[in-house]
């Protein structure tokens, strides 16, 4: 045992505020004296009465107002698919048993990225590159 190789024990405990002169953080408790923070808590986007940025701010009008909450799908390159076997079904199911996928997503999209040489049954949304790639293979899209 060595005295450098020794686990620290030293935990230190908050300060306690408020317990009197003797303390060093007594009567105003380390917050200086008067005003706005000295008295109460005060909100973080709060400023100073001035009209917030949120208020300042205009709404967001149009349809994209609500782009962000759409579920963007999985993309999964065609090269990537060269681990199933011939005739196979590729559904979002069979990508997540496979790990290609992880288990809570919804929707999945196959991008061309590479080559095919396996015959497939795709049951997924692909682009029109990927379709062209899976059927020079012999496969089908559904």
């Amino acid at each position: 045992m060595e005295l450098h190789k020794l686990q620290s024990t030293v935990k230190r405990s908050h300060k306690r505020l408020g317990r009197g002169h003797g303390s060093g953080r007594g009567k105003t408790s380390g917050r200086g004296t008067k005003g706005q923070k000295a008295r109460g808590t005060v909100p973080q986007h709060f400023e100073g009465g001035q009209l917030s940025v949120m208020k300042r701010l205009p709404f967001l009008r149009g349809k994209a107002r609500n782009k962000s909450l759409v579920a963007k799908p999985v993309i999964i390159k065609i090269s990537a698919l060269g681990a199933f076997p011939a005739k196979a079904e590729v559904t979002v199911k069979s990508l997540q048993k496979s790990g290609l996928v992880a288990e809570n997503v919804k929707e999945v999209k196959i991008l061309s990225g590479g080559s095919l040489s396996v015959a497939l049954t795709v049951m997924v949304p692909c682009s029109q590159g990927a379709r062209d790639v899976i059927e020079k293979a012999g496969g089908k899209v559904v």
